[in-house]
This record gives C-alpha cells, sequence and structure tokens, in this order.
C-alpha cells in the first residue's frame, strides 16, 4: 500500500509540473502593448480658490461730537472732496448760546479772583505785623485759592463751549470720495450715548482691496506676495489681478466652518470696481515654469508581476537587474535602505528618487528620477529623464485583448453581422 501510494503522488506532482512549465511557456510567450507619453517642457500650477467682497482701502466715517438739528448739506453722494473742505453745518443757535454764558461765567470768576487776591494780599500785610488773627489770615487765603480755582473750572467750561461750536461745521478728514450719506437737511442727530453717522468717504477707489475668506484646509500654502486673478459678474470677461498682501491671523467659526480673511490688494484705474461687490479669486499658491513634466499618472504605474518576472530572470542571467547594480539585490541604484515603497520620503525626511519606466525600442526599464511638485496631471520631473523620453503609463497583454474581444462577440446583446448563423450545439441520442 505504502509503495502504491508513493507512486500515486510520484505521478500528481509530475502532472504539476507539466502544468507549470505549460502556462510559464505560455506567459513568457505573451506580448504586451505600453501606452506612452513624452517628457516635455511644461508648467505646474496649483490654486486656491475663494470668494471674497471688494473694499475701499481705507474708508473713514465722519459723524459729529454734538447734538442738534442738521441746517446745510454741503455735499451729497459720490462727491469728490478734499481734506478740510466744509460738509455740513449744525444748527448753533444753542451752542452760541452755551458760549455766551460760559464766558459771562469766566469774567465773574476771573473779577472774584481779582478781589479775593487784594484782600488776601491786605490781610496778610496785617497779619505780617501781627495786627490780625491767625485765624482771618487763613480765611482770607482759604478764599483767594477758592476763587483761583473757580477761574480755572469757568475757563474750562468757555474752551469747551468754543469747541462745541466748532464741531457744529463738519469738516473732510481727507481726500476721498462720498460713498454714503446717512442724513438730510432738517434732520436731528443726538450725539449723547455714540456719535451718529453723517458720512461715509473713501480715500481712493484706484486702489481697492478684497477681503476673502480661505477655509483652514488651504490657508496653509496662502503666502504674502503671492499672485491672484478674480473676476466679477459686473464685467464676466474681464480678469483683474491683485496680490495677497495680509493674512490675518483671527479665525471666524461659521456653522462650524473655520475660515482665515486674507487682504488682497487690487489695482482698479478705470474704476470698474466698485465698494461691495462679490469677487471669485484664484490664489496662485504655487507656480513652476518651463520645467520637464511626465503624467502623474506614470509615476503611478508599475509593470505587471509576470512581465517583471520574466525581464528579471532574463537579466539575472546576464548579472543585473533593470536599475540595479550586479550583486546589488533588490534595492534599486542610488535609493538608501529602508526607503518607504514607491516614495519620495525617508523617515529622516530626505528627498528620495522614484523609479518610472521608460520605453525603448519594444522593451521598457526602469529608470530613477528625483520629482517636483503635481497639479493632479502632471509632474515636475527634477532629473533622471530628458525632453523626448518616453515614459510608460500603462501596459496592456494580448490576452486581456482576446478576452475582451470573446467576450464581445460571444455577447449575445451585441449587434452582428448581416448574415451571419449562431451554431447551435445538438446532441444525437442513440
Amino acid at each position: 500500500m505504502k509503495i502504491k501510494r508513493v507512486i500515486i503522488s510520484s505521478a500528481l506532482l509530475a502532472v504539476a509540473a507539466a502544468t507549470i512549465l505549460i502556462v510559464h511557456g505560455c506567459k513568457k510567450s505573451q506580448s504586451y502593448t505600453f501606452e506612452t507619453a513624452t517628457v516635455q517642457k511644461g508648467s505646474i500650477t496649483n490654486t486656491v480658490t475663494a470668494t471674497g467682497t471688494l473694499k475701499a482701502i481705507t474708508s473713514v466715517v465722519v459723524g459729529t461730537q454734538v447734538s442738534g438739528i442738521v441746517e446745510k448739506l454741503y455735499v451729497d453722494f459720490n462727491s469728490h472732496v478734499k481734506k478740510g473742505q466744509i460738509l455740513a453745518e449744525l444748527d448753533k443757535v444753542a451752542l452760541n448760546s452755551q458760549v455766551a454764558q460760559a464766558l459771562a461765567t469766566l469774567e465773574s470768576a476771573k473779577a472774584e479772583t481779582e478781589y479775593e487776591q487784594s484782600n488776601f494780599e491786605r490781610s496778610k500785610a496785617l497779619y505780617d505785623k501781627n495786627l490780625i488773627a491767625q485765624a482771618d489770615y487763613d480765611l482770607a487765603k482759604f478764599n483767594y485759592e477758592k476763587s483761583k480755582a473757580s477761574l480755572k473750572n469757568a475757563k474750562g467750561s468757555y474752551d469747551k463751549a468754543v469747541v462745541n461750536l466748532k464741531y457744529a461745521t463738519i469738516y473732510a478728514p481727507i481726500d476721498g470720495v462720498v460713498m454714503n450719506r446717512a442724513v438730510d437737511e432738517g434732520q436731528t442727530v443726538a450725539a449723547n450715548f455714540n456719535t451718529p453717522e453723517i458720512f461715509t468717504i473713501a480715500q481712493d477707489l484706484t486702489q481697492m482691496q478684497v477681503e476673502a475668506d480661505i477655509d483652514e484646509s488651504d490657508i496653509g500654502q496662502v503666502k504674502v506676495g503671492q499672485r491672484v486673478e478674480f473676476g466679477v459678474d459686473a464685467f464676466p470677461d474681464d480678469k483683474f489681478a491683485g496680490t495677497v498682501m495680509q493674512i490675518r491671523l483671527s479665525p471666524k467659526t461659521t456653522s462650524n466652518v473655520v475660515t482665515y480673511t486674507v487682504i488682497i490688494n487690487a489695482q482698479n484705474p478705470d474704476q470698474k470696481l466698485l465698494p461691495g461687490m462679490t469677487a471669485d479669486i484664484v490664489i496662485y499658491v504655487e507656480e513652476t515654469a518651463d520645467v520637464l513634466v511626465i503624467p502623474y499618472k506614470a509615476v503611478k504605474f508599475t509593470p505587471e508581476a509576470d512581465y517583471l518576472a520574466r525581464i528579471g530572470k532574463e537579466m539575472m542571467t546576464k548579472g543585473s537587474i533593470p536599475g540595479t547594480p550586479a550583486g546589488a539585490g533588490s534595492r534599486p541604484q542610488g535609493v538608501p535602505s529602508g526607503q518607504m515603497p514607491g516614495g519620495s520620503t525617508s523617515p529622516a525626511g530626505n528627498k528620495m528618487p522614484t523609479m518610472v519606466w521608460v520605453k525603448e525600442n519594444e522593451s521598457i526599464h526602469g529608470v530613477h528620477v528625483v520629482l517636483g511638485p503635481n497639479d493632479g496631471d502632471n509632474i515636475e520631473v527634477k532629473s533622471g529623464l530628458k525632453e523626448g523620453d518616453q515614459v510608460v503609463t500603462k501596459m496592456t497583454g494580448a490576452s486581456a485583448k482576446d478576452k475582451k474581444t470573446k467576450q464581445m462577440a460571444t455577447n449575445p446583446f451585441m449587434p452582428r453581422r448581416p448574415g451571419s448563423v449562431t451554431k447551435k450545439k445538438t446532441t444525437t441520442k442513440s
């Protein structure tokens, strides 16, 4: 029984070995087709998009520090004004009365101070000769000091009344354009609790800025000085240029979404851009031009295992593996041990080369390249390739093509040529 089992096992092993040899022979003779792309000069561009609001770089809200009735307005919307120009006047009747009253109080305080001063000087002279008591001298001195304090208080009230009278005339604080007029003639403004707004003046509308909200996932890519393009709905065919001027550190949270405000300056010589317009901005966070580029999928391409086994066997008979020096094992030349698979960065953070496959004649071989930035479609090649090389992006075996053709031929839903007959297998029972 043992001899019989050994014979059966030997037979099975022989059959398995014969099957492997047949399959290996079929795969070895299998042919492949390769899709390639040419290494050429191009550019890599990465952008961040957002929306923002146009605003004047400097805008000043002009108000009033005194209450009263607006008696006269000298400017209106869109008026161009100069610094120091009169914009409006409030009713000055009550303010003039306050000035007159403060002036009368000041004059009375001056007269009282003069009287108390002379009284104090007389008392001092008598006190020095011991002709009056100490209490009389102290009283005269007290009244004199008190009158001086009253004089200072009266002078302060008078100065305040004069200033308030001046505040009734409102002047332009800067050169600019009146963007908003918030009051009309005859309207009463009250400045008891806050400063009422009278006008809003923009300094220079030929210089604008965009306040854009950038998502927290993109803010790390945005840097001061980066180039910006934006458009507005009012001029859909026009593109406006700008530059990132400031990244504000204060975050804003809306519906659990964190954004940061980025300020973008923009030239507006034609004054097409108006404050309040919505701008669709594109920030160019990364730009490289006139560099060697290849399709990004060429970096992700790896030949089929059968093909790698075949060329590996062929090259091992010659003493080397593509991209590997003889005796170096399976580690690619120029790549330190411990490199992450397919990777571009080692644990120490050093930039590593990556292998891409280049087609020459009817075969392909691996080439180590150092890559730069990518835009999702193309990637920069810093070294390892030259312009005109053909990098492989896809490979297809002949068996896969035959299988696809066979599936299409046997598909009952596929249209057939006119006159073709489908043979039906019949079995005759004897």
